[in-house]
């Protein structure tokens, strides 16, 4: 511990943040508004207080957290049916955000809805996970902790690597491996290659695939060269921007339509705008330029912004 302090205060002097990532100050919710009074909601209130149990009170890494350093992150269960083997189906909206140097602002990590979640739950039973045993003896119970912790893990990994160059790999190794030994049952969608383009496949596959690496330099820069200088250092953060939209510019040249891209630009794109909105003519036009080209969905707004 006290070599950790020692090398918290020379980092302070020198003007870096924290150097390791941290674990979860995680809010959940579950809505159920949807489904009809034959279900007690009682249940939903339960469910809930129990995640909310699983994802704070679990130790999820070998690292040791103070608890101001814990990551904000939100969870949205929205259930959209209720079947009469007490499973569900439901969207999982996951968010997550860093602290930015010298401010008060939570820069987003993570955005993204996961529109493919059923599992079972009956009331007040465990929520257990195991790495090594992810499956468990009933395919639909698991999944709902199977898909809790991959996004815990997915988003150690963005807040590692937001902090040191690849250094995520160890949390994506284990998402990956949730991936690969995910509950298997013919209602559990998004956890295969052919299950759609946009799901949780995909996403790790992206991530641990060496043909996106450049995805994680570009993590990092966005973060440790861009939002952390944006402070003191604004043009310098500003140039910082502009070289992880060119990283960014690389990977969809080589891999258009990629995913990673995709799921990057939905937690960023409200940012960026911002972030570019008062540069200078050339840089707004560089940025305008790139952003329109890798994020179609958010065109408009850039132009609005940006133009």
């Amino acid at each position: 511990m006290a070599k950790r302090l020692l090398i918290f205060f020379v980092c302070a002097g020198l003007a870096c943040p924290r150097l390791r990532a941290q674990e979860l100050q995680a809010n959940i919710t579950v809505l159920a508004t949807r489904v009809g009074t034959n279900v007690d909601h009682k249940i939903f209130q339960t469910l809930q207080s129990g995640l909310y149990d699983f994802l704070n009170t679990r130790k999820w890494s070998n690292e040791n957290f103070q608890a101001n350093e814990k990551i904000i992150c939100n969870f949205l269960i929205n259930i959209s049916q209720a079947a009469d083997n007490n499973s569900y189906q439901a969207s999982l909206t996951v968010q997550a955000s860093r602290p930015v140097f010298n401010s008060s602002y939570q820069s987003p990590l993570i955005n993204f809805i996961d529109q493919s979640f059923v599992f079972r739950y009956v009331e007040y039973q465990p929520l257990d996970f195991s790495d090594s045993r992810v499956q468990g003896t009933d395919p639909l119970t698991a999944n709902l902790t199977a898909t809790l912790a991959y996004y815990v893990y997915l988003i150690l990994g963005l807040d590692f690597d937001s902090y040191s160059q690849r250094g995520g790999d160890a949390y994506y190794q284990k998402a990956l491996n949730i991936v690969n030994n995910a509950p298997d049952s013919r209602e559990i969608s998004g956890w295969k290659a052919f299950d759609g383009l946009r799901n949780r496949y995909w996403l790790i596959e992206n991530l641990t695939n060496s043909k996106y690496n450049l995805i994680h330099d570009a993590f990092y820069g966005y973060y440790r060269s861009g939002m952390d200088q944006l402070y003191d250092k604004d043009a310098e953060a500003r140039k910082a921007f502009l070289n992880v939209l060119n990283l960014l510019n690389t990977i969809n040249t080589d891999n258009p339509n990629s995913m990673i891209l995709q799921f990057f630009f939905e937690s960023k794109a409200n940012e960026l705008s911002k972030i570019f909105k008062n540069s200078p003519p050339d840089e707004k036009e560089q940025a305008l330029d790139l952003l329109t080209r890798m994020d179609i969905t958010n065109v408009n707004k850039y132009k609005q912004d940006l133009q």
